[in-house]
Formats: structure tokens, C-alpha cells, sequence
């Protein structure tokens, strides 16, 4: 079987990165390895278990990459955050500080709200209808 196990998101720091992606975001911290070059190799997962795609937090290291850091996709929505409850964790998320740029809408495909990360990249908050 096949899947895609990580997704890397380039980021300014790995620890302030860690604390919103597992404080506000409630993903887990999955793995926080040092690499001999100073580096680090940090994965955050959106639950307990490890049936979804991780993210690879991956600190920028040249002016290049720090263009990038929260316009990964051009300003497009390039994140979906699936719940199985949208006002629980709606609530939770605001509650920690999250930034929601529009009011949750319910779609034919379920109930829906985008949200910025700490660095600016757009999420969509998505609980699928069915």
C-alpha cells in the first residue's frame, strides 16, 4: 500500500512551530530528532493515530526558503484539517488564538471555515459531510 506519510512545511523556528501546531492546532509531536548538521527532524501528526499524512516541520535555511515560509501555495487554501467535529474543535481553535479569515459555512460537502497557521498559510477546517 502506498501513501504519502509526510508533507514538509518550512517554517522560522522549530520550537514555536511545535507549541502551535500541538497547543493551538492540537496535532501531536511525533518526532523531534537532532541531525548532525544541526538541523532538526520534527514531525507533527493531527491526532493519535498515524492513519493521516505528518507534517515535517523544516526550519528555512537560506533566503530562499525564508520567502516561502507561509505562502507554501500562492496564498491558495493548501492544507485540509478534517474533523469529526467542527464546533469542538472550531471552539477549541479559536479559544487558543487560531485565526479564522471567514465564518464556518456549511456546504453540501460539509461544514467548512479557512484558518491561517502562525505563519500565514491557509487551512481549510473541514468536517466532510456523510
Amino acid at each position: 500500500m502506498r501513501r504519502i506519510a509526510l508533507v514538509t512545511l518550512v517554517v522560522d523556528d522549530y520550537d514555536e512551530a511545535i507549541r502551535h501546531y500541538t497547543e493551538a492546532l492540537g496535532f501531536r509531536l511525533a518526532e523531534d530528532s537532532a541531525r548532525p548538521d544541526g538541523s532538526r527532524w520534527v514531525v507533527v501528526e493531527p491526532g493519535a493515530g498515524a492513519d493521516g499524512t505528518g507534517l515535517l516541520l523544516a526550519r528555512a535555511k537560506n533566503d530562499a526558503q525564508r520567502a516561502r515560509v507561509g505562502d507554501q501555495t500562492g496564498g491558495r487554501v493548501g492544507f485540509f484539517l478534517h474533523t469529526d467535529d467542527f464546533e469542538r474543535d472550531h471552539a477549541r481553535m479559536l479559544a487558543a488564538g487560531v485565526t479564522f479569515l471567514e465564518e464556518p459555512r456549511h456546504e453540501p460537502y460539509g461544514s467548512v471555515a479557512v484558518f491561517q497557521d502562525l505563519y500565514g498559510n491557509r487551512w481549510d477546517l473541514l468536517q466532510p459531510a456523510g
